[in-house]
């Protein structure tokens, strides 16, 4: 059977504050929510009878000393303490609906969003946040909805208590009115610094998360220059300020708490002295008294209730800040004003902040003197950045994403590779015919090497192949694509050169009448072009084929020398 997808339609999230996000969460499930907090609101309630079948019990049984009535009385309590354990189960599953289904939605909402999103994510978030808001921080948000079950259910409670209390005596309802809030105001402060320090907390651990990933990812690199020992170190500074930052959270969670038992069990203390008072005095009878202090006691679950939800609130308050800034990450739809078609056949590329034009069907090769410029031009070209690069003269920007995405492929050497088998990682569409592309990208002997060749499962990155091995892995993925552009960011640095030479031929063969641009230095794939634009500082400063700016460009043939000898060191 095919995996059961929680929500297949998500819904639109509202994501114009943490608290409509979360009222969104709870609009998308109504009907549990108010299932959840009529089992909640009945349970709390509930535990307010028991006080008042102990109070009958003693003053018609016990005092009175009819003993027909106190079995009755006794009866009346234990059937009370069986149906609020079957209440108290209901509340608790129907919150766990609640939670899970919150939680559900959520992450289906954000992951929907992180892949349209696409490359404009990695511009405004960086790894960890990304991480911790899939992670703990929906977790955070759908602990808020705690509140619509025994939260509300204490509210109710509270409110039933000093009613009840009124009618036996007046002074004891206006303590129990007085009391709770003056532990709310007593509690406030903190429950602010929390937020405050809870934030902070967060933000450290997004940054420190994505510092994990990078050392993770680069594991082998580091080890090979000898630099995992200076990262590691870097890591532990971090982690133990990030360790520090939770001590301050949970400093502050500790005095809530502790206050949270303290300062009821106070506020207890003198309706239990008041009651006593007046139970001397014959204002109240014994069997009352014991109600008051049964009633009191009974409150003490509702206030942990009522600051626990504070807590759940301020924490999900928080983390639904994070998630609406993920959430707010638009893609580059287009570049303003009314999109434009795109060119029904293949078309020239043209960028202004450059001057390289790539004509339609032609293999054309980009040598930079920095590789900071090279990747910018692979961005503005593939529209991974905004720019004024025009396709088949018209605004490169304007035309909708779908198509450019569908048409324009960046080949990067970092690519992410998806575990699962090496057929199905090479082309998801058509896993039975990768053959050619992996001819194309010389990886028949990392097929070979393979033990069930193309049905081998890879893990995550491919970390179990080669840097050279992935590289072609990754060339062969993109040739597959069979895109009309196709641009390739240095498709061969991590392969020897006989390897890279036949490449460049293959290249060259398997995209003949496509476009193509290839940004690289390497002679090898610089002479496959038919065309070679030279970038300096940014700009084309010259064109033509790789033998002829070897004669007359000696800043070429400088870069291009460079690279020969780099390949024959290594």
């Amino acid at each position: 059977m095919p995996p059961q997808i929680p929500h297949a339609q998500p819904g639109v999230p509202d994501i114009r504050g943490p608290f409509r996000y979360i009222w969104w969460l709870i609009r998308s499930q109504p009907w549990r929510v108010l299932r959840g907090g009529f089992f909640g609101t009945v349970w709390m309630v509930g535990l307010a009878v028991r006080p008042y079948l102990i109070s009958r019990a003693v003053d018609d049984g016990l005092r009175a000393g009819h003993r027909r009535d106190l079995l009755l009385w006794v009866g009346a309590i234990v059937l009370s303490g069986l149906l609020l354990a079957w209440l108290g189960i209901m509340r608790h599953r129907t919150m766990t609906f609640v939670r899970e289904d919150a939680t559900a939605r959520s992450a289906e909402v954000v992951l929907r969003h992180l892949s349209r999103a696409g490359a404009a994510l990695p511009r405004r978030l960086d790894a960890g946040e990304v991480a911790t808001v899939s992670g703990r921080d929906i977790n955070y948000v759908s602990h808020v909805l705690t509140f619509t079950g025994p939260g509300i259910g204490a509210l109710v409670a509270y409110a039933v208590v000093a009613v009840v209390l009124w009618s036996a005596a007046p002074v004891l309802a206006l303590l129990v009115l007085v009391g709770v809030p003056v532990v709310v105001a007593v509690i406030s402060p903190l429950l602010r610094r929390l937020e405050t320090v809870e934030t902070d907390y967060r933000r450290r651990q997004g940054a420190l998360t994505a510092r994990a990933a990078d050392i993770v990812a680069g594991l082998r690199v580091l080890a090979g220059v000898g630099g995992r020992g200076l990262f590691a170190d870097r890591y532990d500074r971090q982690s133990a300020t990030l360790r520090t930052e939770g001590y301050r959270v949970a400093s502050v969670n500790s005095w809530i708490e502790s206050l949270a038992v303290a300062v009821p069990a106070f506020f207890a203390a003198i309706v239990v002295w008041v009651a006593a008072r007046l139970a001397a005095s014959g204002q109240i009878t014994v069997g009352e008294m014991v109600a008051v202090y049964g009633y009191v006691a009974m409150l003490t679950i509702p206030c942990w209730m009522l600051l626990g939800s504070a807590y759940d609130v301020i924490r999900g308050r928080v983390a639904a800040r994070r998630i609406i800034a993920l959430l707010a990450v638009e893609p580059d739809d287009h570049a303003g004003g009314a999109p434009v078609p795109a060119p029904a056949g293949p078309a020239d590329l043209h960028d202004p902040d450059s001057g390289l034009t790539v004509p339609a069907g032609r293999l054309v090769a980009v040598a930079a003197d920095d590789p900071a410029h090279a990747t910018a031009l692979a961005d503005r070209l593939a529209r991974f950045a905004t720019s004024d690069v025009t396709w088949g003269g018209v605004p490169l920007g304007a035309v909708p994403l779908p198509d450019v995405r569908r048409r324009i492929l960046v080949g990067d050497h970092d690519a992410y590779l998806f575990a699962g088998p090496l057929r199905t990682t090479l082309s998801r569409d058509a896993p039975g015919e990768v053959t050619a592309g992996v001819h194309a990208a010389a990886a028949e002997d990392v097929v070979d090497a393979l033990p069930e060749g193309l049905d081998t499962d890879l893990n995550t990155q491919g970390r179990t192949l080669s840097g050279g091995q992935r590289q072609r892995v990754r060339l062969a993925r993109a040739m597959l694509a069979d895109a009309e552009v196709l641009i390739l960011v240095d498709p061969t640095s991590a392969v020897d050169a006989h390897t890279e030479a036949r490449i460049a031929q293959r290249l060259r063969a398997a995209r003949s009448g496509r476009t193509t641009v290839l940004v690289a230095t390497s002679p090898l794939l610089l002479g496959q072009a038919d065309e070679v634009a030279f970038l300096r500082g940014g700009r084309v400063t010259a064109t033509g084929s790789h033998a002829d700016l070897l004669v007359r460009d000696p800043a070429y043939r400088t870069l291009v020398a460079r690279d020969a000898d780099a390949e024959v060191a290594g």
